[in-house]
């Protein structure tokens, strides 16, 4: 099966998850392409399934990501695909969190036009060691009040990855 993934991201999470997602698939003998949104990336038509994530920051999502969506929504709409979403707010033990993630997801696709059925909300990374000092503040603040992790001096990744394989093997599974 040729599968496309194709994502936006602003720290490099979702780029790692998308990486993840092309390992993941190779090693179940699918052809994958994968490409960053930003950096002119191949139309959807000649693929049989499509892969689309961008990471949500300040309420919005990767603006590239957007607007490949916008420009191919017809291809996106005619054949499999899905959307992975990546936040901090997956990773909240607050639900009101989670719920403005999906929010967010939900307004995203119908401003977009894509109609895709499944999306994927997925756990980010505090990236403290890449942060300025204001950022690295203002982080910390936000992590401490959703339970997460506050040590500045390292990094914190919470993606799921044992969860985001058998979701990405489920539903090539289930079209294949």
């Amino acid at each position: 099966m040729k599968i496309l993934i194709i994502y936006g991201t602003i720290e490099g999470q979702t780029r790692k998850i998308a990486r993840f997602m092309e390992e993941v698939l190779q090693e179940a003998r699918h052809q994958v392409t994968i490409s960053n949104a930003m950096e002119e990336p191949p139309a959807p038509s000649n693929f049989d399934v499509v892969f689309v994530g961008s990471s949500i920051h300040m309420h919005k999502y990767n603006n590239a990501t957007k607007q490949y969506i916008m420009n191919h929504v017809d291809t996106l709409n005619s054949k499999p695909s899905a959307f992975f979403s990546v936040s901090m707010a997956v990773a909240s033990n607050i639900p009101e969190e989670l719920e403005e993630a999906k929010k967010i997801s939900k307004d995203f696709l119908k401003e977009t036009g894509w109609q895709t059925s499944t999306v994927w909300q997925m756990a980010g990374a505090l990236r403290y060691t890449q942060y300025d000092y204001f950022k690295k503040l203002i982080m910390r603040m936000i992590a401490k009040k959703q339970g997460g992790a506050t040590d500045t001096d390292k990094d914190h990744e919470y993606t799921d990855w044992g969860k985001a394989k058998t979701t990405i093997l489920g539903f090539i599974n289930d079209i294949d």
